[in-house]
């Protein structure tokens, strides 16, 4: 069985620009900034991009042979045509844009979206809201459909357009008092006994603000 240094090699000398692609989407570093880091390594024997450290090894019949590493960890080994650093255009961009973000997005944060009282729904999933608890029920035990016993209460929380009902369970009912600033992230919105509630799964975020 080829090592792994092995099957790089015989990766990108295949298909260096879409192997080359692919490295910049599975670390999540620009394919921009990836290529310049390569011609810099190619000039000057290192560079990095991002937190991938690039060296030049070898350079002879007109090929190059690279080295990336994170850290302790060697990342890839491959050897490309020189002519493939001296192109205008950058090559692992073009098929990035035209093949692989479909194929393989990356994953970009993106800062919740809060929503307003007033806009929630039944059936709503995947909430951000941030809203002050202004009423806290007893907790009661109860038994759960999976036969588990429980505490359970309800928090009215408000913001400036309206107020709704949010179920505690267990640990959540002590993390949280009157007056305080709730931010709270992919919750649910659903209807009991005619009325709105919203619930925070083991999925979803509930902090003091």
């Amino acid at each position: 069985m080829p090592c792994e240094h092995g099957r790089n090699t015989m990766r990108s000398k295949l298909y260096p620009r879409q192997y080359l692609a692919l490295l910049t989407v599975k670390y999540e570093v620009d394919a921009d900034k990836f290529f310049n880091a390569l011609v810099s390594a190619g000039k000057d024997r290192k560079s990095k991009c991002g937190n991938l450290s690039i060296e030049c090894r070898i350079k002879q019949n007109h090929k190059v042979i690279f080295l990336i590493t994170q850290g302790s960890k060697v990342v890839a080994q491959f050897r490309i045509p020189e002519e493939f650093l001296s192109k205008k255009k950058n090559p692992i961009k073009e098929f990035t844009d035209t093949y692989l973000s479909d194929r393989y997005p990356i994953k970009k944060c993106r800062a919740p979206q809060p929503v307003q009282i007033k806009d929630l729904r039944v059936g709503m999933k995947k909430v951000n809201l941030k809203a002050k608890v202004v009423e806290v029920s007893k907790p009661k035990s109860v038994v759960t459909r999976f036969g588990n016993c429980a505490s359970v209460a309800n928090a009215m929380v408000s913001d400036d357009t309206g107020k709704i009902k949010l179920c505690l369970w267990n640990d959540q009912i002590n993390a949280v008092a009157v007056g305080d600033t709730l931010q709270i992230e992919n919750a649910r919105v659903s209807s009991f006994r005619n009325e709105r509630q919203m619930r925070v799964g083991k999925n979803g975020v509930l902090r003091v603000a």
